[in-house]
């Protein structure tokens, strides 16, 4: 008998014991005598099968939380999916503007990687069992199932399946639908982020951006560099300079340009550390973490001046005396300085990775010495009044021109007044449906004119007192 003829015989007889399986055990045979030729059967068809499956579980634990290995491996094969799949599943990908596909259930796809051939299928177990609740029940267990031989059995644990990991969180990322979050105490709300800002419309120095869109590159592909060095995958900055300046846009711009979600942290609304730990830790990596006006949102030294407090506690006392008043207390942060510091940097703050901590304020001078430092804020930015190049994006982005003869008289005004990218953005709306820009350009050029002598009188009203109290010490 030769091979061929050899493995037809196997074929037919193993085609033979699953008829008769199905028709005579698994009816009448009893559990525990079926249970064991399961076993020992298994075990047989591991001498002529050379085959190893994987299976990946959608959802795993006790408390059947769904599987993130799943849903990694779901995007990493959306893309072969499509174009070897005869059925599909298709979903809303990101900014609901494009369609994410995926296997339907119970197909195949087969992929090749480093010369070994590998077979992915879906599938899905129904479950029988019957229980009462309040709440439907998805009996719908899903999974995928990996298939190679086993030849190839350590290139598939050590190499092929990180792969399959570090490929489909790159385009789970691409694909997903952004959130922004605000806290609501202790707990996240999100809504959709759509904000449009880039740093292509940003109005800043050209060198400037360059600068901060390097730092941010440089960190969001440097992951094995700070394991090497021992630090937590995160970075600060600090955004300070006068309102208006563009510090929300430009974290918007941050978020777009690495696709990272965002988290609006209210630190007004957060009870006290243990809440604001507990908020940390339900961020999600690839995010960045925003404190606004930070040198008002507390007082995060603690340090209170005698007059405030007593000023303070009379007020209370009047509050507690008035319906509700006690509650309103009861409701104050008492989240300190220290506890900040811990959500920056301390062993809390290595929780998750790839995340960016971002404060604003308006007055630097205002906030800790230990709060601001390197290594809690790594890099800090100013944001200062229009210059003459931030001016030029603007008038790219409003006006769609990049010179004009009135450009230099434009230059001039702004090295003389301090006015702010909005202010100047404002003057460069359009007020009327005819198109001219020309009108946008002369009411900026007349407005930086009246700041100007406004700015002059200013100085001049402040330098007349000093000049008469000068003269009239000489005159004594």
């Amino acid at each position: 008998m030769n091979s061929k003829e050899m493995f037809a015989s196997l074929g037919s007889i193993i085609a033979s014991l699953v008829f008769v399986w199905t028709l005579f055990f698994q009816r009448y045979c009893p559990y525990q005598l079926r249970n064991q030729i399961e076993k020992y059967s298994q075990r047989l068809v591991t001498f002529v099968y050379p085959y190893v499956q994987i299976t990946f579980h959608e959802f795993t634990g006790e408390r059947l939380m769904r599987s993130e290995v799943y849903s990694t491996i779901e995007y990493y094969l959306s893309s072969g999916a499509y174009t070897q799949a005869k059925r599909l599943k298709a979903d809303i990908g990101k900014n609901n503007q494009s369609l994410v596909f995926s296997m339907d259930d119970h197909e195949e796809v087969a992929e090749e990687f480093k010369g070994a051939k590998l077979w992915w299928a879906s599938g899905k177990n129904i479950s029988n069992s019957q229980s009462l609740s309040f709440q439907p029940v998805n009996d719908e267990k899903r999974y995928y199932k990996l298939t190679f031989h086993e030849r190839h059995r350590e290139l598939i644990r050590y190499t092929y399946l990180n792969h399959v990991m570090k490929e489909g969180k790159a385009t789970k990322v691409k694909n997903r639908l952004r959130k922004l979050y605000t806290n609501h105490g202790s707990y996240w709300n999100h809504v959709a982020f759509e904000h449009p800002a880039t740093f292509e419309t940003l109005a800043l120095e050209p060198e400037k951006k360059e600068e901060i869109i390097d730092d941010l590159l440089t960190f969001s592909t440097n992951e094995e560099f700070f394991a090497r060095i021992g630090r937590a995958w995160k970075r600060g900055y600090l955004l300070y300079g006068p309102p208006g300046t563009g510090k929300s846009t430009m974290i918007a711009a941050m978020a777009n340009l690495l696709g990272y979600d965002l988290y609006d942290l209210e630190l007004t609304a957060v009870r006290d550390n243990t809440e604001l730990r507990r908020l940390l830790i339900e961020t999600s990596s690839k995010s960045i973490i925003v404190i606004e006006d930070l040198d008002c949102s507390l007082d995060l030294t603690g340090q209170r001046r005698k007059k405030e407090k007593k000023e303070d506690e009379e007020e209370n006392k009047d509050q507690k005396q008035k319906p509700g008043g006690g509650e309103r207390e009861a409701r104050s942060s008492q989240v300190t300085l220290s506890g900040l510091l811990n959500f920056i940097d301390g062993l809390w703050s290595a929780c998750g990775g790839e995340r960016l901590i971002v404060f604003t304020t308006n007055h630097i001078e205002k906030l800790d010495p230990a709060l601001i430092r390197k290594g809690r804020m790594d890099k800090h930015i100013e944001l200062s009044y229009c210059s003459f190049e931030a001016f030029k994006v603007l008038a790219k982005n409003y006006l769609r021109i990049e010179s004009h003869r009135l450009f230099p008289r434009i230059g001039e005004l702004l090295g003389d007044v301090k006015i702010t990218p909005a202010d100047v953005a404002e003057h460069l709306m359009p007020k009327s449906s005819s198109g001219d820009y020309e009108v946008q350009v002369k009411n900026l050029i007349e407005a930086l004119e009246t700041t100007r002598e406004e700015e002059a009188r200013k100085i001049e009203a402040l330098g007349k007192p000093e000049a008469d109290r000068t003269r009239t010490m000489h005159e004594s």
